[in-house]
């Protein structure tokens, strides 16, 4: 592999901000080095500094005047979802019996899971996501798509053979044990190959037997490092129904922890309507609720909480994703704008820093892989992406007034899309500007 050292703005999350002004909390360099090698980063601090000790054969990139950063983590979305997305219902259980569960029956065919999972990681790069943690659907011919195409493309990813056996049409029902061995075999194909992580999916308690649930159970003992992705409390609705089908348990929260599922590489999507007590228990367990903005806004959802879950006395951990196809934008910063919005209908704020750590390291963090991703420290993955604030019209002419890093930082979360991501680098290689554009099909 060629030794590369890019040149540009750096900037990096040492750890979550306490206020706007909270320069300690990340690294910023306003013309920086940054060496990779092997698809690792080697080296990093100012250009003259690095340029002297890189390699005399280094290929250097320069970037100037853009922003270099750890490249975003989605830790919630759904791979079959794509054609899913922007699909009119009045809430979350119509949205999937309508739109939904019809869709991911599709993917008990090979060559439609290919197609889409092309698709799927072609967007992740156009939009700056370097790393996501994805559902998968039922079948595993899904999963093996999901995760080939993420050794293809040598990305660190996390994703799940959904297990589901009941509510849902007959196209998308296993039986716990044809879970339970379906899981496994991904698990043997797949867990630790290229940068691949597999994770236990029971989809929602509303779609897994109290047996099933057991069969989720048995495979995290089996593998108690692997990571949980589940949804809980997102609709009231949902959780009405939810709390009937187990009645034994104390509440929506209660019925994971049951069966062992509530852990700290667990992660909950959406978490919007806990309890006191719920909030309490995911903070002894050390699990992750994962705010997705824009989904709770389509679907009419609900507010998340976030800072009140984040400043309790036992504060809950907490990510943020797109969760396509409920979400309406690959995006982390079309994201990040919406959870913005959410914080300020509820009275709080949510600054620039504090979205851009989520993004990035926090995500790391929730995904409990900061060791490898969401930093620019030396020793990591070299997974960047490199960002434009004045990518239209519209947000040059807002540059030309923007003084601060803090304030162009919100610029690129409140106008900013994919056209604002010049670059995005997978283990150090150049990834957007390869992908490949199909001619555009008019309808007919």
């Amino acid at each position: 592999m060629t030794t590369k050292l890019l040149r540009g703005r750096l900037l990096s999350f040492k750890r979550a901000p306490l206020s706007l002004t909270d320069t300690e909390s990340y690294s910023y360099e306003t013309d920086g080095g940054l060496v990779i090698e092997a698809g690792k980063i080697t080296a990093i601090g100012t250009y003259s500094g690095i340029r002297k000790k890189a390699p005399a054969d280094a290929v250097e990139i320069d970037h100037r005047p853009h922003l270099i950063m750890p490249g975003f983590i989605d830790t919630h979305l759904h791979f079959p979802q794509m054609q899913v997305i922007a699909s009119y219902a009045a809430d979350l259980l119509e949205w999937l019996n309508t739109y939904t569960f019809p869709e991911e029956c599709r993917f008990v065919e090979s060559a439609h899971a290919q197609k889409i999972a092309t698709h799927f990681y072609d967007e992740l790069l156009r939009h700056g996501t370097t790393t996501a943690a994805a559902y998968c659907s039922v079948h595993k011919t899904s999963a093996d798509a999901y995760f080939a195409e993420a050794i293809r493309r040598n990305m660190c990813m996390v994703g799940g053979k959904v297990m589901m056996d009941r509510n849902a049409p007959q196209g998308l029902l296993d039986t716990p044990q044809m879970g339970y061995d379906e899981t496994r075999q991904v698990i043997a194909d797949w867990h630790g190959k290229g940068r691949n992580h597999v994770a236990i999916t029971p989809r929602f308690a509303i779609t897994s037997t109290p047996q099933q649930m057991e069969a989720a159970q048995a495979l995290t003992q089996e593998f108690p490092d692997l990571h949980i992705q589940t949804h809980l409390s997102e609709n009231h609705e949902e959780i009405r129904f939810t709390c009937e089908l187990y009645p034994d348990a104390i509440d929506y929260t209660d019925i994971y922890a049951r069966y062992g599922l509530l852990g700290p590489k667990s992660l909950f999507g959406h978490c919007i309507h806990l309890s006191d007590r719920e909030a309490g228990a995911m903070n002894e367990a050390g699990a992750v609720a994962v705010h997705c903005p824009t989904s709770n806004l389509f679907l009419g959802s609900g507010l998340f909480p976030l800072k009140a879950l984040a400043r309790r006395q036992k504060p809950v951990r907490i990510s943020v994703a797109t969760d396509i196809g409920g979400g309406s934008s690959y995006s982390m910063l079309r994201t990040m704008d919406e959870a913005y919005k959410i914080q300020q209908l509820l009275g709080e704020r949510l600054n620039p820093l504090e979205s851009y750590y989520y993004m990035t390291l926090g995500n790391a963090e929730a995904l409990s892989l900061a060791d490898s991703i969401g930093t620019l420290d030396e020793g990591t993955d070299a997974d960047l992406v490199v960002l434009n604030a004045a990518a239209t019209p519209a947000m040059a002419l807002k540059m030309d007034v923007v003084k601060t890093l803090p304030e162009e930082l919100f610029l690129l979360q409140t106008m900013g899309d994919d056209r604002a991501i010049v670059e995005t680098y997978v283990a150090g290689e150049a990834a957007k500007s390869n992908l490949t554009i199909e001619p555009k099909m008019g309808a007919s």
